[in-house]
Order: structure tokens, then sequence, then C-alpha cells
């Protein structure tokens, strides 16, 4: 050759719309470390007369600074190993995959006009590759919001739900963690990870939610995120291992799965964006993983369940009438006919167990999933009260799009802020950041990964390789409740059992509590509360469809009713009781269902109802009782 180049030089079509567009993401993806030329240009003439202008025309070719050419797949893979080393190893390592690649280029380079045209109905008019800045500060944002409302959500209930005069408190579960367990120690506490080992009385507890508030605010302003993202994933673990039932939820475990995520997405500096590394490609695809999980076991175990009601699509007949917290739209919403409901579970199931797959796809594929998801969660978050569980859904949507998507929502100066960032990308300092946070990253990937993977499988009783040794390391990380299983309603209820707790004085005439949002009173309206959890009003309808004996809590609840525990009091809408507790305590079972349109316009009522006999019979406190504490039944 008449002159080598000084770094690696790629030779493409000029004259070809598809060569031209995929050149210009491969150019952006390489950080300047090759060099582009088309053919057409008067240097490829020049100082590569051994190259044949028809070979050209039908392949990129690669020259090296050593003299060696590259041709074709081969040429574009080992062009991008300069910043990305995968696709070259697999081409060179794994059995056939050259000669598939090969064969692709040669399929590609046949047929350019329409992988042209196919370019740009999946990736858009712009052919750079994408960067996620506005993503990641859009989600880390996003999350310091659902962290803030959880918080503020718990922080208002602590005391009835965990305090010491509360249902379940914390600190008779400490005290069984202590026996069990013994005092406080490394392997205690990464046993049953708490910081109410170093404390659990009323204050402590309150003193968590305060400290998740004020961190959630620095989030949200986007001041130390990391580190706030860290110790938020760490508050919200230590009041859901000491929470019980009370944040044994889905959503809990999908924050805390979440945060997890978050704090290795998120950026390291301080403030701002100017010098912080782009985010980190591994956690991105994590999160895409997780809303695919999330998504798919939805519907999968739906389907798996065996359940009639959902293979026959009948299940949202009775759905919105059965939900936990309705909402008044979903009152409406179950008057629609029967096609109507059909329809909607069909157009669920090919949301939850079609449109994931999209996620892998290209830019504009992945936009179609986004929208259908946002869609769907917008559809539940207006019938149905899932606390920050919808809001936290949407929030995982956000990784599906680009910064190209959300450039028109952008003032000026944030785009300048962008572009200085982007540029940063290539200085000296950027690459031992990126190889910092991949050591960081990639065990917790590998952990994840193989945790999840098995978990997927197991949805279909398919064994994989790994199974038994990652059995043995999910026994390790489960307490920190970061890597789970999804899927509501599995089992579709069918009728709705209510609990009617009533108290008496003299065992002759009994009041009824009211609760806040649980459905009594038959004109009360259901109301909006989301994304506010009232725990107390949820975990009664998981207790109206068992036994008092399955509940013992329940039997806790009443005590506190007995004692007049102002705390517990305070969970309740209406106590009958305001001079004094009573002296005894009820609760009764009826059958709620939605009126009728008609029945509601004679009525005024929502609902009406059925009795269906004793949930508890009578209790009382023993004498000498009332005034102090009783230890609640585990």
């Amino acid at each position: 050759m008449a002159q080598l180049p000084s770094k690696p030089l790629l030779i493409y079509d000029g004259d070809c719309n598809f060569c031209r567009r995929w050149i210009e993401r491969w150019r952006a993806s390489t950080n300047e470390e090759v060099q582009f030329v088309p053919l057409q240009s008067e240097e490829v003439a020049a100082r590569f007369p051994e190259l044949r202008r028809e070979d050209l025309e039908q392949a990129v070719h690669l020259v090296q600074p050593d003299g060696r050419v590259y041709r074709a797949a081969a040429a574009v893979f080992l062009a991008l190993a300069r910043t990305r080393q995968w696709p070259w190893w697999i081409y060179r390592r794994v059995p056939g995959a050259a000669s598939s690649c090969e064969w692709a280029y040669r399929v590609v380079a046949r047929h350019r006009s329409f992988f042209s045209l196919l370019t740009r109905l999946l990736w858009g008019q712009d052919p750079g590759p994408p960067s996620y800045f506005l993503v990641r500060a859009v989600f880390t944002r996003g999350l310091g919001l659902v962290y803030l409302l959880a918080f503020l959500s718990l922080g208002s209930q602590i005391e009835g739900l965990l305090g010491g005069s509360g249902i379940l408190p914390a600190s008779t579960t400490m005290q069984m963690a202590e026996r069990s367990l013994g005092e406080v120690s490394w392997r205690n506490v990464l046993a049953e990870p708490t910081l109410c080992w170093w404390g659990s009385s009323d204050g402590a507890l309150k003193l968590q939610c305060t400290a998740g508030v004020v961190l959630s605010l620095l989030v949200i302003l986007g001041l130390g995120q990391a580190p706030c993202l860290l110790l938020l994933w760490g508050l919200y673990l230590s009041m859901s291992t000491v929470g019980d039932i009370f944040l044994g939820y889905q959503w809990d475990a999908l924050l805390l799965e979440t945060g997890l995520l978050a704090i290795f997405f998120s950026p390291l500096a301080w403030a701002g964006v100017r010098r912080e590394l782009a985010p980190s490609g591994l956690t991105l695809a994590l999160l895409r993983w997780l809303l695919f999980r999330l998504m798919f076991a939805s519907g999968a175990v739906k389907l798996l369940s065996g359940d009639a009601m959902w293979h026959n699509l009948t299940a949202l007949s009775v759905h919105y009438e059965t939900q936990p917290l309705p909402t008044w739209l979903g009152w409406y919403v179950h008057q629609l006919p029967p096609s109507a409901h059909k329809v909607s579970c069909a157009a669920m199931f090919f949301i939850e167990l079609g449109l994931p797959f999209l996620i892998v796809g290209p830019r504009r594929v992945r936009f179609v999933a986004f929208w259908a998801f946002v869609a769907l969660q917008l559809v539940i978050l207006l019938t149905g009260n899932y606390t920050f569980f919808n809001y936290l859904t949407l929030l995982l949507c956000v990784p599906l799009l680009d910064d190209q998507a959300l450039l028109g929502l952008c003032p000026e100066w944030l785009q300048l802020r962008l572009g200085e960032a982007r540029a940063w990308q290539h200085s000296e300092r950027a690459p031992l950041a990126r190889r910092l946070r991949l050591a960081l990253t990639l065990p917790v990937a590998c952990v994840i990964v193989a945790v999840t993977s098995v978990q997927t499988a197991a949805l279909f009783h398919v064994a994989v390789p790994w199974a038994e040794p990652t059995a043995r390391l999910y026994r390790w990380v489960a307490p920190f409740r970061s890597m789970n299983r999804y899927g509501l309603f599995a089992i579709m209820t069918t009728t709705r059992p209510e609990i009617i707790v009533e108290g008496s004085q003299d065992g002759q005439k009994w009041l009824a509590y009211e609760f806040y949002n649980k459905p009594g009173d038959l004109a009360a309206r259901p109301r909006f509360v989301a994304p506010h959890q009232p725990r107390l009003d949820w975990q009664m309808w998981f207790a109206a469809l068992g036994t008092v004996e399955d509940n013992p809590w329940f039997v806790n609840f009443s005590v506190r009713l007995l004692q007049g525990s102002p705390a517990v009091l305070r969970l309740l809408r209406h106590n009958p009781f305001s001079n004094a507790p009573p002296k005894y305590i009820r609760a009764s079972l009826y059958e709620y269902h939605f009126t009728t349109a008609s029945e509601r316009e004679k009525s005024g009522h929502w609902w009406r109802r059925e009795p269906k006999g004793v949930y508890c019979r009578p209790i009382s406190l023993r004498p000498g009782e009332a005034n102090r504490s009783r230890e609640p039944e585990r």
C-alpha cells in the first residue's frame, strides 16, 4: 500500500443512503478512534490503488495501521471493537458466528434500499447512537418522587401499624429476632437488615421515615443522587424488614428492586451533568429486564394458574367490583357490557404477554411498547387504588425512551449542558471512570441475571443448569428483597367479602367503626386515594378472604380498639366510642356488590350487601388489661 493510515480506516459507499446512516451511527460510537472515508473520494484511489472499486462497492473495507485489510462483517465488528469488544469477541470465538454474520451481511448488502427504508421506520431519521442523559435525569428524579410518596404515606401510619401501641409493634418483632438470632451483630443484621436493631421506638420509626423524605427531596433536586439513593434503598429495606405483613406487598418489593438498580444507574457527580459519565448501558438493560419480567409475569401467571375466568376472558366482569380499593370510575366501568370486558381482557393479555418482547427491539419498536404500557397503567390507575405501584411501573417505562424523544421538553440551557456532558465522554478521565463503574456493577448484574432468570424459568417449570447454585445464592440475597417474582391476581377473586368491625359497651347495642377507604357505608362513594396506601384498609381486604385464625394480626387490631389506642384509631375515619373504649369488639362478614345504575338512582347507594355470618366472635379484655399494652400475637 502507498500510505498506511495512522488509525483504522473504514471505506464505505458514500452514494448508499443505508451505508451513510449506519456510518454516522458508528462514527459517534467509536469516539473518533476510527476514520471513515467514502470510496468515491480521491483519497481512497490515491492511497489504496490495490483495492478494486467493484470490491469496495460490494462491502465495507477496514484498513488497519499495520496494513491488514478486513471486509464486510469482520470489518464492521473490528471497527466497533475500539469501544465495544463483545461483538468482535463473538465473531471470533463463538462457533458459527462468523459465517452467520457474513451471510447476514451479504443479504443486507443485496437489498440496501429495503433495509434503508426499514432503518428509517425502526430507528427514525436520526442515525446517531442514542444517549440517555435526559432519560436518567427523569428516571432518578421520578424515583425520588416515588420514594417521597412512599415515605410520606408510611410515615402517616407508622405509629398505628408498627408503633409501641400499634397493631404489630416493631419492638416485638425485634425482640423475636433477638430471641431467634441473638444480639446485634453484622451476621444478624445481614439476616434481618433493619436499623431497628439499634432502636425500634416510635421516635426511631418516625426518624427513618423523616430521613426518607429528606433524602427523596435531595434526589428530586438532583443533589448527590447515587449516595442518596443508596441510603433510600437501605431505609426502605429497613422498614420492609420490620414491617411484617404491612410492608409485604409486591410494590414494596418492586420499589426495592428498582431502587437497587437506580443506585448504579444514577450519576456519580454530586450535582449537574457537565462531567458525568453517560448512563450505564448494563444497568439500562437491567431496568428493561425488570420491566419485561414485571409485565410478562403479570400476564403469564394469570394463564398458568388455570383460572377459567382468565381463560374465557370474563375476569374483568368482576374485577372492578372485587379489587381491594376500587375508585368511583371503577363503578362506571363495571357497568359496561360483558363483550366490552372480554375485549379489554384480550387487550390486556396482548399488552402483557406480547408487547414485552418489543423491549429488546429497535428505537421506534420500543416506543410502541412504551405507549401501550402507559395506556394500560393509566386505565388501572383510574379504576383502582394500587398505591404507588402504577406510578412506579410508569417510571420503569421511561428507560424505553432516549434523549431524542425527550429533547423537545428541555430548555435550551439544559441542551447545552447535555452537549458538554457528551463531549466529556471523550476526556482522559472517562475511560477510567467507566471501568470503575463496570467493576462495581458487573458482579451485581451477574447475581441479578442468574437469580431472576431462574425465577422466570420457574414460571413455566423449566429447569436451567444453574438452578441449584443459584438457589443457594438466592438464600443469601433474599433478606435484601431486591430480586423478586411478580404477578397480581393469578386467581381472580369472584366475590367481595367485607369485614364490618363493631364495638359495644353492653353486648347488646353494636356500633360500627368506619374506615377511610375500604367499603363499609353503602352510600359512601369509592375514593381516589393512590398513591397513598392505607395499609390497614388493604390488609382488611386480604383478611376477609380468609378466617380470623389465618390473620392473628386482626385480633391484635381488635385489642388495640378495646384499649382505645390513639395511634390505631387515627387509622380509622370514624370511632363511635370517642368518650371511652368499648368493652366488646366483634366482626361480621358481608358480601358486597356494586349497585346497578338503576339501583343507585333509586337509593343513592354505590354498594349493596348481604350478611354472610360471623368473622370474629365478641372479644373483651381481661380485667386490668385495658390500660396496659398487650403483646401482639404472631
